[in-house]
């Protein structure tokens, strides 16, 4: 596989400056909605001044509406562009990160406008359904190349533990059928798509520098799950308990690719891989301090905000100087 992933049109026509805008930037927006969620569950558990929820949560609504925005831009000056980043056998599954952005903004929106998020996240939640199920068809009627199982291929199909999380906030816990799905579906499919990406990471040649954050996804399942499995069934028993130790175990032994990733390679975009993965993993472990107080939980919950925190404020600190630099082409590489 190159080490770069190559979503360009072979045109000699001079680009568009948003040409270069990746889809997977929405994985910032998600980052953001995260930490709001997870700022706000301490400020449940700890007392913690809601200021930080709503500013890291009106952050998240900005950056969606740039980034859709730029996409949009991009799309209508560079719609070859768009077709062969979606056509792209690992880019093209990050076209979910928009959809789940959609289901992760009515948390943030739902106190200020329910009837707002409650259309948001139908939109997502349809959404997400359905380009779960294209990618599934997709893999199982075109033969696929084993390098290309990565990280990325996690955000179709397990995508959907998303859908359910933002429901009691939107007071939808009657539709439990739909929270069963998300559920379902998302924990069904982390256990083969796991086992391809873990295979290939064992048996063929390592990810290319420019992927190497992307293996941070490889928390999402786990850490989201512990959150949608509480959400759905509204209690922490064993099953919430052992996901949530499947976290920690994944976090500590994929915690260390964020002391090497600045030697690894440049500042990219892809770097915003890291920040969902930590969030999620804040937001689960408060959730098991809610419901199991005891100061080893409280201790995890704290040092995983704090740490989600930082990085993803570095994240987006570097992003902004970036853009104000006009590097967006240098970042999208």
């Amino acid at each position: 596989m190159d080490d770069k992933i190559d979503i360009g049109t072979g045109t000699t026509e001079p680009p568009s400056a948003f040409e270069y805008l990746p889809i997977g930037l929405f994985g910032s927006v998600m980052g953001l909605t995260g930490l709001s969620g997870a700022w706000h569950l301490a400020h449940d558990r700890y007392g913690v001044s809601l200021f930080f929820s709503d500013a890291i949560g009106a952050v998240a609504v900005v950056v969606f509406l740039a980034v859709a925005c730029g996409y949009a831009i991009k799309l209508v000056k560079a719609p070859q562009a768009v077709r062969a980043e979606f056509a792209h056998p690992i880019a093209g599954n990050l076209f979910g990160t928009f959809l789940i952005s959609l289901l992760l903004l009515p948390i943030v929106l739902a106190p200020f406008d329910l009837m707002l998020a409650r259309v948001v996240w139908a939109v997502g939640a349809v959404g997400m359904t359905a380009f779960g199920w294209f990618m599934v068809d997709r893999w199982m009627n075109h033969r696929q190349q084993a390098a290309h199982a990565t990280p990325a291929w996690i955000v179709p199909v397990v995508g959907m533990l998303d859908v359910p999380l933002a429901m009691p906030a939107l007071g939808l816990q009657w539709m439990h059928g739909v929270m069963v799905l998300g559920l379902a579906v998302g924990l069904f499919f982390t256990l083969p798509l796991f086992t391809m990406i873990f295979s290939r990471l064992v048996f063929e040649v390592p990810l290319p520098d420019a992927l190497q954050p992307s293996l941070l996804i490889l928390l999402a399942p786990f850490a989201v799950g512990t959150s949608t499995y509480i959400a759905t069934t509204g209690q922490v028993d064993l099953f919430a308990q052992s996901l949530f130790m499947l976290t920690l175990f994944m976090l500590a032994v994929l915690l260390g690719r964020l002391r090497y990733l600045a030697k690894c390679c440049p500042f990219r975009v892809a770097w915003w891989a890291v920040s969902f993965p930590l969030a999620a993993a804040a937001t689960a472990a408060l959730h098991i301090a809610s419901a199991m107080p005891g100061a080893a939980y409280d201790i995890v919950a704290i040092a995983l905000l704090a740490l989600s925190t930082v990085v993803i404020a570095a994240l987006l600190v570097r992003t902004l100087v970036g853009a104000a630099r006009g590097e967006l082409r240098t970042l999208s590489l």
